[in-house]
């Protein structure tokens, strides 16, 4: 989990929203202090206005303008200098030392806001100004009051970013519980087809041993290279096209021998995205789905094509058969959008790539469907599971 970090110096103007819209930086932090500044100052003239008389008015917005301006450079420059000398302790500071330093550190530049103030306007010596009581019981009234404010503002800002913290965690909880689910999926999915696939197989060997045994050890060989290919992708979150497309090359051998003539394929990944890393079992449910739903329900069977090209930004590839297409058996899986296994496939996208990846359905012509993955070329799939050791 991650900590939460020190803020930046939160500015009084934060606790108005449409001043939060920018981050906290030198130049906006600068800018809203003299904004502040004139507000207080604006504020103390209307208070004057009001208790005074037009007399004392006079001249008084433009003292209050400078002065309050200087309290409010030196107290932003109090604070960014403390924070660079003690590696952020202004930020770090909480609870009631917070509000004992903020109430400190007023109490301090108010005065000499003041008794500067005074010198550049009159030339009026400072240590006289500051010695009437009056201007000290001033000083101290403004310097808690804007402590108390600063100390809020402050609080606001924790509350708001440990808010904001919150929702981001949450945020990555449900993303990492889709990835997860996507994944469970897909190994269920895999479970429920490799169990199928394995006795098919096994039983295909053992049929041709006694009278095509050249048949029977190719079939074996095949198999064996499938298996090797599909244990190394399952161990990994990550492959390459070259050995997603040998671990289909060597299931669709597998097939082609139980299948005979109804099955031929061409895979076609050119020599330049031969090493592009996307995530694994990604093409052979989509191929697995062109041949149950696709060809075997042809008399003829058909053909499968596995090509991959760059496209604009991203890496485009696809799965064409010359099958049954939406016309022929009806089935979930060749539905317009695609059925449950296209549908598993889209979450599956949408969680390792966001919305940079997508899945499209197409009806070829004259038979046939292609299913056509678009990949982002740049980034690589989302962790899902961590590789055992």
């Amino acid at each position: 989990m991650t900590d939460l970090k020190p803020l930046p110096i939160a500015h009084p103007l934060e606790i108005i929203p449409v001043f939060r819209r920018w981050p906290s930086s030198v130049p906006r932090n600068v800018l809203y202090t003299v904004i502040f500044s004139s507000a207080v100052a604006l504020a103390l003239t209307a208070i004057q206005k009001v208790v005074g008389d037009d007399d004392a008015l006079r001249g008084y917005l433009s003292a209050m303008l400078v002065i309050s301006n200087l309290i409010g450079a030196m107290v932003y420059g109090a604070l960014a200098a403390l924070g660079w000398l003690s590696n952020g302790w202004p930020r770090r500071v909480r609870g009631v030392k917070r509000m004992l330093f903020h109430v400190a550190l007023l109490a301090v530049c108010v005065p000499l806001g003041i008794g500067l103030g005074n010198l550049l306007l009159s030339g009026a010596n400072p240590l006289r100004v500051l010695r009437q009581r009056d201007v000290l019981a001033q000083s101290l009234v403004i310097a808690t009051l804007v402590a108390i404010l600063m100390y809020a503002v402050r609080l606001a800002a924790e509350r708001r970013m440990q808010a904001a913290l919150d929702e981001a965690r949450q945020k990555e909880l449900i993303a990492s519980s889709q990835r997860l689910l996507a994944e469970a999926r897909l190994r269920a999915l895999q479970a429920q087809i490799e169990p199928h696939f394995l006795y098919n197989t096994l039983a295909n060997v053992v049929s041709l041993i006694g009278t095509q045994p050249a048949q029977a050890r190719h079939m074996l060989e095949r198999f064996i290279d499938y298996l090797r290919a599909s244990l190394a992708a399952s161990r990994g979150d990550q492959t390459t096209l070259a050995s997603e497309a040998a671990l289909l090359a060597a299931y669709l051998d597998v097939l082609a021998v139980r299948m005979g003539d109804r099955l031929r394929y061409r895979i076609d990944v050119p020599e330049e995205l031969r090493g592009y890393a996307m995530a694994p079992m990604l093409l052979q449910p989509v191929v697995e789905n062109a041949i149950s739903h696709g060809l075997e329900p042809k008399v003829e069977g058909g053909e499968i094509v596995i090509s991959a090209r760059l496209l604009g930004d991203g890496v485009c590839v696809q799965v064409s058969d010359t099958g049954a297409g939406l016309g022929g058996t009806g089935t979930a899986s060749h539905k317009p959008g695609g059925g449950v296994g296209l549908s598993n496939l889209r979450e599956r996208l949408r969680s390792l790539y966001g919305g940079a990846a997508r899945v499209e359905l197409l009806e070829n012509q004259p038979c046939g469907m292609t299913v056509r993955l678009m990949l982002p070329l740049n980034a690589s799939p989302t962790s899902i599971l961590s590789t055992p050791s």
